[in-house]
């Protein structure tokens, strides 16, 4: 069992959904980025997604486009970003891992090599918005032989003949992209994303975690209430960039933002 399949069975068995919430490593600088995920376990984080900046981010808005660009002046690659987690793991060795990125880096590393240090350094599940599942052959059996869970995005649009071939290729959990649109674009209908969910459900038994639109404890607890696990990822980049200037304020203003969305989620109400 991987750490994010012993996580997500925990909260069930707890009653409670999955925080994940989302930075991109480097940014606001590399020296930072290991101590902002402590930061977000403190403040309630249960898996932690760890951008891998990329030149051009096609899924993401303006938000994390320029996140990514902060952290390449200062020169992350996906080399530095797997070191990041090996130096997370010295002192936090439970927290689940997902590097979430672009395929470029990974092939540029090559598909072994990558799926050698990644394991290695402690990463639990790998997310690639630009690799579907139909050309994952090739890496898919890296990815296995190592434990690291391979993680696909849904979307609104996803067929229900879609929605089982993903499931059939992933593990830890799935990826709802709640909006028709990049990070950060638009306001989440908690209805439809219900409805979607609960749909998905009937095909498949992977958790499922819903991403985009997720600004607030009180979004947050909604969608924790129709879904697996809430992921937080534009307002939190947002604030890193609002206070990048201060790491102080910068590790304040995180935990004042991601902490009461996990007591919203771990309310009776929720």
């Amino acid at each position: 069992m991987s750490r994010i399949e012993g996580v997500m069975k925990t909260l069930k068995d707890q009653g409670r959904k999955a925080l994940i919430p989302y930075i991109t490593a480097g940014d606001p600088h590399p020296d930072q980025s290991v101590g902002l995920m402590h930061t977000l376990v403190k403040a309630g984080a249960d898996i932690i997604e760890l951008g891998v900046p990329f030149s051009d981010p096609m899924a993401d808005g303006p938000v994390i486009q320029l996140a990514c660009e902060r952290a390449l002046v200062h020169g992350t690659t996906l080399r530095q970003v797997i070191a990041m987690v090996k130096e997370f793991r010295k002192t936090d060795d439970t927290t689940p891992i997902v590097l979430m990125g672009y395929l470029n880096p990974m092939v540029a590393m090559g598909y072994e090599a990558f799926a050698d240090a990644a394991a290695d350094a402690g990463v639990d599940g790998v997310l690639t918005v630009d690799l579907p599942h139909e050309e994952a052959d090739e890496v898919a059996p890296l990815f296995a032989a190592r434990n690291l869970d391979p993680i696909f995005l849904m979307a609104p649009t996803t067929t229900d003949e879609r929605i089982k071939a993903i499931s059939e290729h992933s593990s830890g959990y799935v990826y709802y992209v709640s909006i028709k649109g990049v990070t950060g674009s638009a306001t989440i209908n908690v209805d439809e994303v219900a409805e979607k969910v609960a749909h998905i459900r009937e095909i498949m038994a992977l958790p499922v975690g819903v991403g985009f639109g997720i600004r607030d404890a009180d979004t947050a607890a909604a969608i924790s209430r129709v879904s697996d696990g809430v992921i937080v990822g534009s307002v939190l980049v947002d604030t890193i960039a609002r206070h990048q200037a201060d790491p102080d304020a910068l590790n304040k203003a995180l935990t004042d933002l991601l902490h009461p969305m996990r007591v919203a989620m771990d309310s009776p109400a929720s």
